[in-house]
Parts: C-alpha cells; sequence; structure tokens
C-alpha cells in the first residue's frame, strides 16, 4: 500500500512498490490526460511534475514519490503558470493531434517556474526530449514566449 499525493489529493494505492506512476495516474487513480508514449522516457508524453520538476512517469516507480507532490495535467490550470501556458497554447492553435501535448504543457509550466521570462536556449534546454509528431515545435516555442510575456 502506498500513499500518494495527486492533484492534492491524497491517495492509498494497492500496488507494487515497483509500479511506475503513469499507471497509477491512469489505471488506478483514472486521470487519463497523462499519456504513455514510449515506456522509456524518451518522448515527454507522460511528463508530469514531482515537487514541481517536470518528471517522466512512465519509469518512475512509486516506491521513489511517496511524501512528494504530483502535479498531473488535470490540475496544472490551477497554477498561474498553467493557465498562462494553456491560454497560450489556445490562443496560438499549438495542439495538431495533440497527444503529446500534455507534456508539453507541463515541460513548459516547470520551465516558466523556473525560468518565468526564459530565452531561447532555456527553452531548448527544458523542452528537449518532448516529441511532436506533428512537428508544432515553432508554436510550442511562441506559445511559452506568449505565456512568459503575460507575467506568469
Amino acid at each position: 500500500m502506498a500513499t500518494l499525493n495527486i492533484n492534492g489529493i491524497t491517495h492509498q494505492v494497492d500496488a507494487p512498490a515497483d509500479m511506475p506512476l503513469l499507471w497509477v495516474i491512469r489505471d488506478i487513480i483514472g486521470l487519463t490526460g497523462t499519456k504513455f508514449g514510449c515506456g522509456i522516457a524518451q518522448c515527454g508524453a507522460c511528463t508530469v511534475h514531482v515537487d514541481g520538476q517536470a518528471t517522466r512517469s512512465c519509469v518512475l516507480p512509486i516506491s521513489a514519490v511517496g511524501g512528494k507532490k504530483i502535479t498531473t495535467i488535470e490540475a496544472i490550470g490551477e497554477t498561474s503558470a498553467g493557465q498562462a501556458v494553456q491560454k497560450a497554447w489556445l490562443d496560438l492553435e499549438v495542439m495538431q493531434c495533440g497527444y503529446c501535448q500534455s507534456g508539453q504543457i507541463m515541460s513548459a509550466c516547470a520551465l516558466l517556474d523556473q525560468h518565468p521570462h526564459p530565452n531561447d536556449a532555456q527553452i531548448d534546454a527544458a523542452m528537449a526530449g518532448n516529441i511532436c509528431r506533428c512537428g508544432t515545435y515553432p508554436r510550442i516555442r511562441a506559445a511559452i514566449k506568449v505565456a512568459a510575456k503575460e507575467g506568469v
């Protein structure tokens, strides 16, 4: 039995200690906004925040997150960075297929929490490993810059 704080709610989870956080979030808790992409932490679709840090949930065992604050895409809009990023994403029509976008948004929000006015190198570093098969990278970069201007 593990105790997890996900989106401000404490969950008692009956799962093996080595179960990846992604599967607990999706299959046990029932929050399906966090996506499975590659299963090896290379694509970024499964990105969540663990104590404010963008983290790949597909390879992170739940034994490593006990006592930590986990935030998923479902709750990111409750933060000022999340509100600004989601608004910019919609205003600039960033999404195409949308599959990777929850991970993209989570990485962008973590970036803006750490660097409210990031330069291009900081954006590149923070977004590295978040793969968008549709190639919306220019719109993603533009949306991050718009969100930063909105005064995260």
